[in-house]
Parts: C-alpha cells; structure tokens; sequence
C-alpha cells in the first residue's frame, strides 16, 4: 500500500528575502481580523510592513508552507532593547506551534545578538500557549492585559468630576511634551506597566513614548483634539495626561491616562478620560477602546464606571536575564 502524502512542514526564511506581493494574502487576512475583533483599521501598519518588505529592510521571518508565506514577524531595536512588533499566521496555519516558530526565531537572534538586554512584546492577535509553553520560558514574565470598548452614545451624560477649582483640564499642545513626560515617569514609578513598557521608568523613556504615540500608526492616528492636559493652576504644574488616537474612521483609542501621585483620587483621571471621550464623540467616533493591565484595580474600576467593557483579553510579555 502506497504511503500518504504529507505536506512538508512550515519552514522559516529570514524575512528581507521575502517579496511584498507574496506576503499580501497574509496582511489582507490580517487586516481583515483586526477589524473584526478589535474594530480596528490595521491598513496604516500594513502599510509600513509593505514598504519596508519591499525595501528589504524588515528585520525578522516569514513562515512558509508550500513555498508561500504563509506568516510573519518582525523586530525592532531600541538602544539595548528588542520590541516583537507584530506576529501573524494564517488562520489555517495558526497553531501555537506555529506562532512558536516565529517567535522562538526571532528571540534567538535578539537574544543571541551580544547587545540586546530585554525584549518586550505585546501581540493582540496571538493565539499563544501558556507562558511555560512559550519560546525561552526561563526568562518569560508574562502580564494579563485587557482590550476594553465603550460606546460613545452616552458619554455626553457623564458628569463633570469635581476635581477642584484649581485643576484645569486644557487641550494637548506640542509644548506640553516635556510637563506629560515628568508626569509619565512620575505616575508609573513602581507601577506595573513599568515592568511591561521601560520607557515609563524615565522622563526620558516617556519622551520617547510621546515622540512614538504622535508620530507612528502603531496605536492609531494621534488625534490632538481629543488629548488633554489637567493642570493644577495653583502649584504651576501638569497633574496628569490624557492621550487619543483615530484607529477607524469611526473608532478613537485611548493611547495613554495617567495622573501624578499627588494628585491621585481627586477625579482628575476620571474629567481627563471624560473630555477626550467627548472629544472623540464630538469628532465622529461611535465607540472607543483602550488597553489595560488586569492587576491595575483602579484603572479598570474606573474604565468600567465610564461603561467601558471587555472585548478581549490578551498578554505583554518581557524576556530578561538571558
């Protein structure tokens, strides 16, 4: 009896030898699935993944199967730091064995490189394992986060915090960059998300945030008018941010809330998250999204006072001590 035939298995190839028109039926699915999970218009990132295969000039790999791709990943460099930025298999081919190859490819040069120090990664799309079954599980710490939804019918019914006749909640200005990072830093010290995103460890960490939130899709279009700035007018100084991004014509993102901790549990979070919401109504968005870390109590207590709810859960994954 003749033996059956078997597909050979996936295989990896470094991604710079790959051409962009043979990687399209991969993005189109992608874009496809962020805008069926996540209400997301993923094209402006499909975009850059194009231009720069086309350039071959995407550091990573493809997965290919039967000579196609039929995945991809790729990774930046920042300073001694590796970022995953995006990672994406084929629904017919999505298994966390799959995705595993990927990844696994693409920490080993990281981590093999002799400069990079920490890799972070943060993919809503994988469909990954447990973190013990994850590539490197020695030097994994994994963090549950959550993608949340609001509908902005009725936000204008939210009333206005009370957080004292000194706090003034003001429009984002370029010239506020350098009070939002003191604040960044300021309000992630020995928070959580520190531990996920290093950038928030340092005003000049969040700098860098501020510089890629305004300037880069990752997270959406960044939208100005709908970011704000509390101010305390007595003590001169910014008391915390709100930051907003377009990510579909009719869909805004919340890219970054906080508030210093002197300033902590006065409302201002809440009339910062209400004014960029309304501003989002005000600019034609039907519904908003956010992220946030499971264990931050209080931010997700107050996210779902608002009406925001949970559309999907997810992980952020840091690799160090390798």
């Amino acid at each position: 009896m003749a033996a059956l035939w078997e597909a050979p298995a996936p295989r990896l190839v470094d991604l710079r030898q790959v051409r962009a028109d043979l990687l399209e039926p991969v993005l189109l699915e992608e874009i496809r699935q962020w805008k069926h999970h996540l209400h997301w218009d993923f094209n402006a990132s499909a975009d850059l993944v194009r231009r720069f295969v086309q350039m071959h000039a995407l550091n990573g790999y493809a997965l290919l199967a039967g000579g196609r791709p039929v995945g991809y990943s790729y990774y930046v460099c920042e300073e001694r730091k590796g970022l995953v930025g995006d990672l994406y298999v084929l629904g017919e081919f999505r298994t966390p064995e799959n995705e595993n190859l990927l990844l696994g490819a693409v920490l080993g040069h990281l981590m093999n490189n002799g400069y990079t120090r920490r890799v972070e990664c943060q993919l809503l799309m994988l469909e990954a394992a447990g973190p013990e079954l994850m590539p490197a599980a020695a030097f994994l710490t994994s963090f549950r986060r959550i993608f949340m939804t609001v509908e902005l019918a009725a936000v204008a019914a939210l009333p206005r915090a009370s957080a004292g006749p000194e706090i003034a909640v003001q429009e984002w200005a370029e010239s506020r960059q350098e009070e939002a990072a003191q604040v960044i830093a300021a309000a992630y010290d020995g928070h959580v998300d520190a531990e996920i995103n290093d950038q928030y460890r340092s005003a000049a960490g969040a700098r860098h945030f501020l510089l890629n939130i305004v300037q880069y899709p990752g997270c959406g279009t960044f939208h100005q008018p709908s970011s704000w700035v509390a101010y305390d007018t007595a003590a001169r100084r910014a008391c915390g941010v709100c930051l907003a991004s377009l990510v579909a014509p009719e869909v805004g993102h919340i890219t970054q809330i906080c508030v210093h901790p002197d300033w902590k549990g006065r409302g201002v979070g809440f009339e910062l998250l209400r004014c960029s919401l309304r501003s989002l109504a005000a600019a034609g968005s039907q519904t908003a999204t956010l992220t946030v870390t499971a264990s931050n109590d209080t931010a997700v207590r107050l996210y779902e006072r608002v009406g925001f709810e949970t559309l999907r859960q997810f992980s952020a994954f840091v690799w160090e001590g390798f």
